[in-house]
């Protein structure tokens, strides 16, 4: 089989000598971010959309788990026929590609999927969303003390402090009314899927460095989690398909676009962590909870999900952060 994993040189992030990719670029590196985020933050009202045209209730684990195998099934398929038609071959892993996709498939989809539907369905959704805003702090930490992959640095820690700050601002309304609770079973399992989800940003980082296509990684990722997701759920006794009354053409043309967000999102996350500091692109993670409460309050009409002056000052603190961290400081990591 011919390998598909580019060295250095013709890796598609690779750039002329004394040139930068243009994800490397701030400009590159805020697109391709603030491109997945917003991307991710429309899967939070969409599912939503989702589960009522599957006819999905919220308590029903196994069939969320075998959906979500469906939709992961569809993005690996998506990164896969995609890119065997951008680049006019079989995009497919060598040898030397499928350990390092398994594993990434392990924290990515499997364990970051099943641990948070299983936590979700027994904790509050604003707690669960501050939990996860805490993905863009451990993947900092993560690569400072666990990875080695860079340093820690007073103005990461300032830029995730403000980042985090701004996902709390969007949250204040439930804070103040008493929203927030924890428990092992629900809140417990959402931070572990959050460890999951920031573990696998790491890895796909230390394996781009090792001449892995971070693309590549990403969408057979999709293919082997999904589909070990897929017979979990069906296992449990999950099943999935349209509601009595629901347009079919509408139920799994939704379920196809939410297989496009994960292609895509995560394509666009993993070239990217390729390209630059974990930390440049971690800090970009705290919109996700912000773009999915205004995401949110369009489509799904709840409007009182988010104060508008709230939202302001959630995206100020944000972009703070993400200025603070990406500011240039000589090239130190």
């Amino acid at each position: 089989m011919t390998s598909t994993s580019p060295n250095p040189s013709t890796s598609p992030n690779a750039a002329r000598p004394g040139k930068k990719p243009f994800l490397a670029t701030t400009p590159g590196l805020v697109l391709a971010c603030l491109g997945a985020c917003l991307l991710w933050g429309s899967a939070f009202p969409c599912v939503k959309i989702g589960y009522g045209l599957f006819g999905i209730d919220s308590a029903d684990v196994p069939t969320i788990i075998a959906f979500a195998g469906e939709r992961f099934l569809i993005s690996g398929a998506l990164v896969v026929l995609g890119m065997s038609i951008a680049r006019r071959r079989p995009f497919v892993p060598a040898r030397r590609d499928w350990a390092p996709a398994a594993k990434l498939s392990i924290f990515q989809t499997i364990l970051q999927y099943l641990f948070f539907y299983v936590g979700l369905s027994r904790c509050a959704g604003v707690t669960s969303s501050i939990i996860e805003a805490s993905n863009s702090f451990l993947i900092v930490l993560l690569a400072a003390f666990v990875f080695r992959t860079e340093t820690m640095s007073g103005k990461k820690a300032l830029g995730c402090a403000l980042g985090f700050a701004g996902v709390l601002m969007v949250k204040l309304g439930d804070i103040a009314g008493g929203s927030l609770s924890l428990r092992l079973d629900g809140e417990g399992l959402v931070f572990l899927s959050t460890f999951a989800a920031a573990t696998s940003s790491n890895l796909c980082k230390r394996y781009a460095a090792a001449g892995h296509d971070p693309v590549l990684l990403s969408g057979w990722q999709f293919v082997i989690g999904g589909a070990v997701m897929l017979a979990v759920g069906a296992a449990m006794g999950g099943h999935v398909a349209p509601s009595a009354g629901t347009n079919p053409i509408a139920a799994y043309a939704l379920l196809a676009y939410l297989g496009f967000i994960s292609a895509a999102a995560y394509s666009l996350w993993s070239a990217a962590l390729a390209a630059n500091p974990a930390s440049r692109v971690a800090v970009f993670g705290f919109m996700n909870p912000v773009f999915g409460a205004i995401l949110s309050a369009i489509l799904l009409g709840e409007t009182n999900v988010l104060n508008p002056a709230l939202a302001v000052a959630a995206l100020a603190l944000v972009s703070a952060g993400i200025v603070v961290v990406n500011r240039p400081d000589g090239g130190r990591g």
